[in-house]
């Protein structure tokens, strides 16, 4: 407070003097009672490298076929002799942050997902063309490159594990594309694992205002450096409303990692299933609270297998760090490198004893063969995998040891018309097992009448009937 009080003194007399005005404004914060004067020595350093992502994507209309593409039937015929329906170019806008002086940039999976063009904008007015060097989905983040070389500005990377609740934070971003905006608030809570934009669940809180547009930005300290990626409000208007959500920066240094590691995201595989600990539940095992995350299955083989986890075990900590419930716990054993071993304290009975996992990449002990069913059938429009422990970990499906998985579904298809979601394991058809895509495929080219399908969904076997 003492050095405040001097700074409050040096501009007052300043202001006594007839000093320049702007003087006033050049004092760079060095405690956090000084960013009463002014947020802007944060802002300039961390501004240049917060940019504004444009993605666009060609959608095919219906009925185009690659034929009206061939230039000689153009050179006859004109682009669209027939007066067929066009194709159309969606956009959509959000923001990054270029981590790398190289011009590698963060930003969110749903910014540029199926994007065929993007493009960024520096707060210098700058574009570029940009690749894309690494999308993943169950984080909700991506990474993708300025393609022309250069020395970019790049925001230094902080630790979302120091943040405390009451702390300051400034979100950048572009909300509503109307450029480069700044907004301030505080922390208003740490690990949220209730919101459902991601697989990994595990979000800083602010009341700083994030909007449509601000999505793949900076969450930056009073330091100005990033503390998270804004992902996602809460909002019954579309606007904030001061409950916004930034993916924690040690997951991005994660998904970084990956992308200069050749862009294929590998991450470690526990090899088991956890389940939240209910009131109930912690009552049973003589807990003052619920806490901790409990063993509901383990695979034979894997890592918690291997380490002598159990079913009915209580996860409490990994690596000294405590664990609320099952999503803190993924997040925190999601950003573990691979090799080594991570070190859980687990309450077995009365007692707790530590265990050590082998951190390992879940294998893909069965070609998944990927296949797309075609026609009119159930199926048609989904594309299919075998399961293995990489299909599993991938997916995230809860633990099956046969059938086929659904990977996605065209939408307005006939799988997606009778309700097929990403993630749905086809089990049998008919009667009969399905064990392999092949298998499917097969089935889905017959003509029975009636489709009975016995399908797994979070666990839950669902039986339904199709004519």
């Amino acid at each position: 407070m003492r050095r405040f009080s001097s700074v409050l003194t040096v501009i007052a007399l300043l202001a006594a003097t007839g000093a320049p005005a702007q003087a006033e404004t050049r004092v760079v914060p060095e405690s956090k009672a000084q960013l009463q004067l002014s947020f802007a020595p944060i802002v300039k350093r961390a501004a240049p490298a917060v940019v504004n992502v444009y993605a666009s994507r060609t959608l095919r209309a219906q009925g185009m076929s690659p034929m009206f593409d061939d230039p000689v039937f153009k050179r006859f015929f004109g682009d669209n002799p027939f007066g067929m329906p066009r194709d159309r170019v969606e956009s959509s806008l959000g923001s990054g942050v270029i981590v790398d002086p190289s011009g590698l940039i963060v930003t969110n999976h749903h910014v540029i997902k199926d994007a065929t063009e993007v493009k960024v904008a520096l707060a210098d007015k700058r574009e570029f063309e940009a690749e894309i060097v690494l999308k993943d989905e169950r984080t909700d983040l991506a990474v993708i490159r300025i393609k022309e070389r250069g020395a970019f500005p790049f925001a230094q990377l902080g630790d979302s594990d120091a943040l405390e609740v009451g702390d300051v934070v400034l979100a950048i971003g572009n909300p509503f594309g109307v450029g480069q905006t700044v907004t301030q608030g505080i922390v208003s809570a740490l690990a949220r694992t209730q919101v459902g934009v991601a697989d990994f669940r595990f979000f800083i809180q602010t009341d700083a205002a994030i909007n449509p547009g601000n999505s793949g930005g900076a969450l930056v300290d009073i330091n100005g450096k990033l503390v998270g990626v804004p992902s996602a409000i809460y909002s019954r208007s579309g606007g904030s409303i001061g409950i916004g959500f930034a993916i924690p920066v040690s997951m991005v240094k994660f998904i970084v990692e990956q992308a200069r590691n050749g862009g294929v995201v590998r991450r470690p595989w526990l090899g088991a299933t956890l389940q939240t600990v209910t009131p109930d539940v912690a009552e049973s095992l003589g807990l003052k609270r619920p806490q901790g995350a409990l063993v509901t299955g383990v695979v034979a083989g894997g890592p918690a297998a291997r380490a002598g986890l159990k079913v009915g075990d209580l996860v409490l900590t990994i690596d000294g760090i405590d664990v609320d419930d099952p999503d803190a716990f993924g997040y925190r054993f999601s950003t573990k490198p691979l090799g080594g071993v991570t070190r859980l304290d687990v309450q077995r009975g009365s007692a707790t004893r530590p265990i050590e996992v082998p951190l390992m990449s879940a294998p893909e002990t069965t070609p998944r063969d990927e296949r797309k069913i075609d026609g009119y059938s159930p199926f048609g429009g989904a594309t299919v995998l075998n399961l293995s422990p990489a299909v599993i970990e991938e997916l995230h499906v809860n633990l099956s040891g046969e059938g086929v998985v659904v990977k996605e579904v065209v939408p307005g298809s006939p799988a997606n018309r009778v309700g097929f979601q990403k993630g749905d394991v086809v089990l049998e058809v008919n009667g009969q097992k399905v064990d392999t895509t092949r298998t499917l495929a097969r089935i889905a080219q017959s003509d029975p009448g009636i489709w009975r399908l016995a399908v797994q969904r979070d666990g839950q076997v669902i039986r339904m009937a199709f004519r």
